[in-house]
């Protein structure tokens, strides 16, 4: 979990400043983890910090915060005893306001390190966390750390290009954009493909020739191909074979990827890589409804990022991090 300050940004553009709750600590059994967060503002609110009496709770006292002008304040709430809530466990929550300055001041930063009810001076995990982070690209996970409020900035590190803006395009697009580590672009032949509803942060890119889209892929770009031609596809494919990827997924039966396959080998293209494409994609258990497509793709997608993720945090503790 991270600041997701895009998000911020676009909220307080359209609502003023913002109340940012976030789940800080926890103990025991809890219905969000640490870094869970929402943005609250007079008359709505986005994301949640677990629902139930604790999120009611917190709006509330978030609004009154907001209407007071008081910078920062920290909660903590034992669930069963003060809530009624069955989890059971204790939650630290720190509600803080952000205005356009603030989205500004964190736009260049990796990491938001601030004293929340702590003293002045960082302790001395705070300071090695945000030089790790600065020197070293090392996100430590989100902390709070005697009073200290320790979390990376969330910039979309996962690439995620979707050639096809048809019933199964849209329904993955519209399941994948809320997650704040994808960096989507979608792609068709024209922009009159695409519905009006484009989830903010989405990247449309139209091309009357999707092929030539791939070459501006980045080198770790996860593909996922479905457009309303056959013919156009294996072209897709064929382009992203040719191309450093990270993943590709190809919609489709097993009849047609045999078909691909072959005529994928006749291109080229050795087995080995051919079979980096994962088709048909999605979990067919689901059924072929285009949303029960797009949550077995997200799943499986969300699944490789997040593996990844690991991968890289696991690597930088070996270098020798440790907050």
């Amino acid at each position: 979990m991270a600041i997701d300050l895009p998000q911020l940004d676009r909220t307080i553009q359209a609502h003023g400043p913002v109340a940012r709750v976030v789940v800080a600590d926890t103990s025991g059994s809890t219905p969000r983890e640490v870094g869970a967060a929402m943005l609250v503002w007079d008359g709505g609110q986005s994301g949640t910090i677990g629902g139930g009496e604790l999120e009611y709770r917190a709006a509330q006292d978030a609004r009154a915060q907001l209407k007071k002008g008081r910078p920062a304040s920290t909660a903590r709430l034992p669930l069963g005893p003060a809530l009624g809530q069955c989890c059971g466990g204790a939650v630290t929550i720190v509600t803080e306001i952000y205005q356009a300055e603030d989205v500004a001041r964190l736009a260049d930063l990796p990491i938001h390190a601030r004293a929340v009810s702590g003293p002045d001076n960082a302790p001395l995990a705070v300071t090695r966390a945000v030089a790790h982070a600065r020197n070293q690209g090392v996100m430590p996970p989100p902390e709070f750390i005697q009073g200290w409020m320790v979390e990376p900035v969330a910039r979309p590190q996962a690439p995620v290009w979707i050639y096809g803006a048809g019933h199964v395009g849209s329904a993955l697009v519209h399941t994948l954009s809320p997650l704040p580590d994808l960096a989507i672009t979608w792609i068709d032949v024209d922009t009159p493909r695409f519905p009006d509803d484009v989830p903010e942060g989405v990247t449309c890119l139209p091309a009357p020739d999707p092929t030539k889209a791939v070459s501006l892929a980045p080198a770790d770009a996860h593909h996922l191909v479905l457009t309303y031609s056959h013919v156009m596809d294996l072209e897709i494919c064929h382009a992203i074979l040719s191309h450093k990827f990270a993943s590709a997924g190809l919609i489709g039966s097993a009849t047609k990827w045999a078909r691909f396959r072959k005529r994928l080998v006749d291109l080229g293209h050795g087995c080995t890589i051919i079979d980096q494409i994962d088709c048909p994609i999605g979990d067919p258990s689901l059924g072929k409804h285009p949303q029960a497509i797009a949550l077995g793709v997200a799943t499986a997608l969300v699944k490789c990022v997040a593996q990844k993720n690991n991968h890289d945090r696991g690597r930088a503790f070996d270098r020798g991090y440790a907050p």
